[in-house]
């Protein structure tokens, strides 16, 4: 009777923590789901000019070049919201500075709902990039809080895919809206959709538990270094990994900003579809890359679990995916409409957003915990740079070009050329162990 009483606390206790511990993960997957609703909503706004492009044109009598500065402008300040929410990830709780993120989502979109002129226009769109900007960077952020490191590929990839769900929810219920109503309709749901989520947010969504920060846990292939609590940015950015995420980024970037400004517009003016069926092929490069990052998250957990190291699952298998795209956007800019150019058009846009979700995960690899919203942040504004050249780059492509389809044409030759260049340069520098090593040991 004595050893039970004296054994009793003690599975009181075990019992107690496992229910905490399953209170925690049940916790996190409800985050996780509000971060994808938060991305979701995030790529929405961003595509909804692009599916509006024909009808904004006509009322606002604009060119491919002024409407190209339109799509540009949503990246003007897009660097600046990025640094600047990395920096306050830092000090203000997450449920308040996701929720406001959200809220200026809302109130930016809100005025296109009713007549606007080209200078409003503009002044909404900086607006919203300025407020979009840290979304990406701090979504991860609050991610890797709730999952040790051997387990954030996959909650990374899951968070990446919110971004493909978004468009392609959007792009035909919106085409809808817009053929149905008017574009300045698609604005106003989308408005709403942004004062939702912000309440869905405040009510389940908050960093992580601390310790869930750290570890490796069982079945990785290489002993993680500990790092520091906190390394010199100069020092962080001085090494391979992040040189190399952040041109890989870039690249990628770049042809996921012109896929959404400029691949509706492309498959209207460029190829001659209809609205009602651009907008449903406008949805198949985001089905492909939602079901492509997860896909290549489940893959990078199980080569970790099988013993191949952060080098390979973490930054050659982003670096080879975003080599492979490029190619596909070069391949598809020669080839006339019909299947086969979509086929490499959607393969192109899987392989380039697939590997964004683990090479958040290399970044986390090196970056101390403490310092990952505002290294995120960094990265995000320097990436974000693609999305202000790459739409002004291709406006004047299809402005100056002998015909709009070879406009487009030429558009996407430089882009896959530029994507191929940067994905070289990443495979080349990349190495996450090493350099958390190096940082580990200084």
């Amino acid at each position: 009777m004595a050893v039970e009483q004296q054994e009793s606390p003690v599975s009181e206790s075990g019992g107690a923590a496992q229910g905490r511990t399953a209170h925690v993960r049940r916790r996190a997957w409800i985050v996780l789901a509000l971060l994808v609703c938060l991305m979701l909503v995030n790529y929405a706004d961003k595509v909804v000019v692009g599916l509006a492009g024909v009808g904004m044109k006509e009322d606002l009598g604009l060119d491919d070049a002024r409407f190209g500065v339109i799509q540009s402008s949503f990246f003007w300040l897009f660097a600046v919201g990025s640094v600047l929410g990395g920096w306050l990830g830092g000090k203000v709780r997450a449920r308040w500075l996701l929720a406001g993120i959200a809220a200026l989502w809302a109130l930016s979109l809100a005025p296109m709902a009713a007549q606007v002129g080209f200078i409003t226009v503009v002044a909404c769109r900086v607006l919203l990039g300025f407020a979009e900007g840290p979304t990406t960077a701090l979504a991860m952020q609050v991610a890797h809080s709730w999952f040790p490191a051997h387990r954030r590929a996959i909650p990374s990839s899951i968070v990446v895919a919110g971004a493909g769900i978004g468009p392609l929810i959007a792009a035909p219920a919106l085409t809808w809206v817009i053929v149905t109503y008017s574009w300045h309709a698609a604005f106003g749901v989308l408005a709403v959709c942004g004062a939702v989520v912000t309440v869905l947010w405040l009510v389940g969504g908050d960093t992580g538990p601390e310790d869930a920060r750290g570890g490796h846990g069982h079945g990785v292939a290489e002993v993680a270094p500990v790092l520091p609590e906190r390394v010199p940015l100069r020092h962080l950015f001085s090494t391979g990994t992040l040189v190399g995420m952040c041109l890989l980024f870039f690249v990628a970037y770049a042809n996921t900003s012109v896929k959404v400004s400029w691949l509706p517009l492309y498959l209207r003016e460029g190829l001659g579809y209809d609205a009602t069926t651009a907008g449903n092929l406008v949805a198949l490069p985001y089905l492909g890359s939602a079901v492509a990052v997860i896909a290549v998250g489940v893959l990078s957990a199980a080569l970790t679990r099988r013993g191949v190291g952060s080098r390979m699952t973490r930054g050659v298998l982003p670096g080879a995916m975003v080599l492979a795209s490029g190619v596909c956007t070069i391949a598809f800019s020669s080839l006339d409409r019909g299947v086969a150019q979509m086929a490499l058009l959607v393969l192109g846009s899987c392989l380039n957003s697939a590997g964004y979700g683990v090479a958040f995960a290399g970044l986390a690899d090196v970056v101390p915990a403490k310092q990952r919203g505002a290294v995120f942040g960094i990265v995000t504004g320097v990436y974000s740079l693609g999305g202000v050249v790459a739409p002004l780059v291709v406006g004047r492509l299809v402005d100056g070009g002998d015909s709009v389809a070879l406009g487009y044409g030429d558009g996407f030759l430089v882009l896959g050329v530029t994507m191929i260049v940067g994905a070289v340069a990443a495979l080349v520098l990349v190495n996450p162990a090493r350099d958390a090593a190096k940082l580990a040991s200084a």
